[in-house]
């Protein structure tokens, strides 16, 4: 390995070891499980790049070659499937989704028998046949980025924006695979200006990935935070009303009738909202409102419209699934979530226990063209109509289809 590109890949090396730095530091201080995965993600992954770059050779000249063959061979694709496996875990609800879930699913799966078929072929095949291993590792990785490219496609065409961060990552990853195995089977031809693009694009997926799950984390540890309703706390909901929430539900039914998929539109009637005004002051259904809004949208994920429609109505639009059971499954965490009691603090900073009761109504829509107020008025009508157990809170979910 001459001296530029010994100084590329220890560049690289460096930027790796600061980012899974970085990433343990936030994993101590956290404690969260999404951060402890995403330093396991850097360290795995990054010492995958370290084995394929040719370091290891220059770092420890003793290191047993075929020891690093069976890494170079099988390692890669162990840290392709835990990634896709994080990556189902990251899109939450969104991996109910037909696509997504199988996409993610067979991906993983099929790399981690892969994984395990190369380690077994590199330790029964004679050394001097490791190139043509190698060759077969490197196509497996290429098809490897097909599952999380249309896991994320999927994901942000029906609604999950952040989806398309990894649509990018994607992208960085397929000149990071292209570049490392390019060098691990020592391709002739291929100048530092290879090399240094192959490093800039494993930093920057490196970078883009952590981010991504640092993010996701963060706003889920918002919604626990606002449903477990935190002493002191009284934010706003910060959910779409009026006009606003009119165009997410018009935007949601057309995007469901150009993938010729149903949408269903629900209100949840809190009809005990302001149960506790007298006992614990007129902010109390504020509170309430903030911690229902953060458990509906716990429940639905981050792809579908969630609003309000006025104090008492919350509004969620469900797009573009095509099984009624996977509607029914996501609506089973509505009502589970939302049947908890809450603590609301006081003006006299007393704890007082609220027991939501709640009327669900939905209609079901397969027209682009259906008028999102006359939908939302349906469904109200149907909520306010329901009976909810005085005990529980719970009901069965009135529906009208509609053609």
């Amino acid at each position: 390995m001459d001296t530029p590109e010994l100084v590329v890949w220890s560049a690289m090396l460096g930027g790796l070891v600061t980012l899974a730095a970085f990433a343990l530091a936030d994993a101590v201080i956290r404690r969260s499980i999404a951060s402890w995965r995403a330093f396991i993600f850097v360290a795995l992954t990054g010492t995958v790049c370290l084995l394929l770059t040719g370091l290891t050779q220059t770092l420890f000249p003793d290191f047993p070659l075929l020891v690093l063959h069976v890494l170079q061979n099988s390692l890669g694709l162990f840290s392709g499937a835990l990634a896709l496996s994080y990556l189902g875990l990251w899109m939450g609800p969104a991996r109910d989704d037909r696509i997504v879930r199988i996409s993610i699913g067979f991906g993983t799966i099929s790399l981690v028998l892969a994984g395990c078929t190369m380690a077994v072929l590199t330790l029964l095949s004679p050394p001097d046949e490791w190139r043509g291993l190698m060759v077969i590792t490197a196509g497996i990785n290429g098809l490897a980025v097909l599952p999380p490219a249309i896991a994320s496609l999927r994901a942000a065409a029906i609604g999950d924006r952040l989806a398309w961060g990894i649509v990018g990552a994607t992208g960085l990853l397929c000149f990071m695979v292209v570049g490392l195995y390019a060098r691990a089977m020592n391709v002739a031809g291929l100048g530092i200006g290879v090399w240094t693009l192959t490093a800039i694009s494993t930093v920057a997926f490196f970078m883009l990935g952590t981010y991504l799950g640092l993010r996701r984390d963060r706003v889920n540890r918002q919604l626990e935070r606002l449903a477990s309703l935190a002493q002191g706390a009284d934010p706003a909901t910060g959910l779409p009303q009026r006009s606003m929430l009119l165009s997410k539900v018009d935007d949601a039914i057309w995007r469901s009738a150009r993938m010729n998929q149903e949408c269903t539109v629900i209100c949840l009637h809190l009809q005990n909202l302001y149960e506790l005004a007298e006992i614990a002051g007129h902010h109390a259904d504020q509170q309430i409102l903030s911690a229902m809004s953060a458990r509906i949208r716990r429940s639905v994920g981050f792809r579908h419209v969630v609003g309000l429609y006025h104090p008492r109505c919350f509004v969620v639009v469900i797009s573009t699934y095509s099984q009624t059971r996977l509607v029914e499954k996501t609506l089973q965490r509505l009502r589970y979530l939302m049947t908890k009691p809450l603590q609301v603090r006081g003006l006299d900073d007393a704890l007082h226990t609220f027991v939501p009761r709640f009327g669900f109504g939905s209609v079901v829509v397969t027209e682009g063209n259906a008028d999102p107020a006359s939908l939302i008025d349906q469904a109200e009508r149907l909520s306010q109509a329901a009976s909810p157990d005085p005990e529980t809170g719970q009901l069965s979910l009135p529906g009208v289809p509609l053609a």
